[in-house]
């Protein structure tokens, strides 16, 4: 035990609770006079929880939990129709099973699961490329999930699944003319798509091309968000001296849109620092992969760097108007207990993967 505790990979570990520690300040900063008050204690009781699962996730031996993965699998389908039947109802949509002490969100921990279940099929593989058959059987075991998110409806989350998929793709052999056909049929499925979207949905895609129509409506998030970033210039405004975030002209600043209340706050100085640690996180986690014993760890880590990627690009294009408004949290920043331990797990399993670099 000594020495994997030894063996743990800290500049991720602490790379990874400075992030935490930005947001837990930009929480207590964005909610200190509203009803959200507090938060911020919440957010410092989640982080705790987050450490205990990422040593419990890193004391498991990986090829035990891939070993478990069918299992796995089932019980998250199982909790995604459960949701579906009794969740509970916020804002139009059914998202969580509440538990008592809190409310929890099955789409978040699916993404960890799917991880494990892509991993162990695209490992048994015997071929150096994935097969048109493969790429199908992959898609059908991430489709499953993806449908029962969106039915939720939760597109955002929804999208999200996808990285686990397409990073362990690229690394296990994906042939470019079957990425070529995925990019084609994914063009082709979009008008169709449209039609299944709901009003909100659609009209949140109208509006990210041009959030003028509708200022005080639909484009209002977007409009507010894109202020309170050119508010902040160089060094920002101070903690707790954002007009857009403590005047409550930003909606939700302590969630979806963090990271504008964040840039007002501290500026284009703290926006650099805050991708400087996401970018040191991502690098650990490669370097993980890169020395991994196996395919399997190295097909783990990668999928954990893409969807924590993917979070990161899209919160981030969203705030600032390059990506329609969608529900997706900034990874540790953002307040929220499913989300931070859902990556605390998943940089949980990163360090399994490491521990067990040396083991033939």
């Amino acid at each position: 035990m000594k020495q994997s505790f030894r063996d743990l990979d800290w500049t991720l570990l602490g790379f990874s609770l400075a992030i935490a520690l930005l947001g837990i300040l930009q929480i207590y900063s964005a909610t200190r006079a509203t009803v959200w008050r507090g938060a911020h204690y919440k957010q410092i009781l989640w982080i705790l929880l987050g450490l205990a699962v990422f040593w419990l996730a890193s004391r498991i031996d990986y090829h035990t939990l891939l070993g478990r993965a069918p299992l796995l699998y089932l019980l998250c389908v199982l909790g995604l129709v459960a949701v579906l039947a009794v969740g509970v109802v916020r804002h139009g949509a059914r998202r969580w099973i509440a538990l008592g002490l809190f409310d929890l969100q099955v789409s978040e921990f699916a993404k960890l699961v799917l991880i494990l279940v892509v991993a162990r099929y695209l490992a048994d593989l015997r071929q150096d490329t994935v097969s048109a058959a493969d790429l199908l059987k992959i898609g059908v075991l991430v489709g499953v999930p993806m449908l029962l998110v969106m039915k939720q409806p939760d597109l955002g989350t929804a999208l999200s699944i996808a990285p686990v998929a397409a990073g362990a793709l690229l690394v296990a052999g994906l042939k470019w003319k079957h990425a070529a056909g995925l990019l084609l049929a994914g063009a082709l499925v979009m008008p169709l798509g449209w039609q299944f979207l709901k009003e909100y949905q659609k009209e949140r895609l109208i509006t990210f091309v041009d959030p003028s129509r509708d200022p005080r409506g639909s484009g209002y998030q977007l409009i507010q968000s894109r202020i309170a970033i050119g508010a902040g210039g160089l060094w920002g405004k101070g903690v707790g001296q954002g007009t857009q975030t403590q005047l409550r002209f930003l909606p939700v600043p302590h969630t979806d849109f963090i990271f504008s209340a964040y840039a007002e706050e501290h500026g284009f100085a703290g926006v650099l620092l805050a991708l400087a640690l996401y970018f040191v996180v991502l690098m650990r986690i490669l370097s993980n992969a890169q020395t991994a014993a196996d395919r399997a760890g190295a097909l783990i880590c990668v999928s954990v760097g893409a969807v924590l990627l993917f979070h990161l690009l899209v919160n981030v294009g969203m705030v600032i108007g390059r990506m329609p408004v969608t529900g997706i949290p900034l990874p540790m920043m953002s307040y929220g207990g499913s989300s931070l331990l859902t990556v605390f797990l998943m940089l949980g399993l990163v360090n399994s993967v490491r521990l067990r670099r040396f083991v033939n």
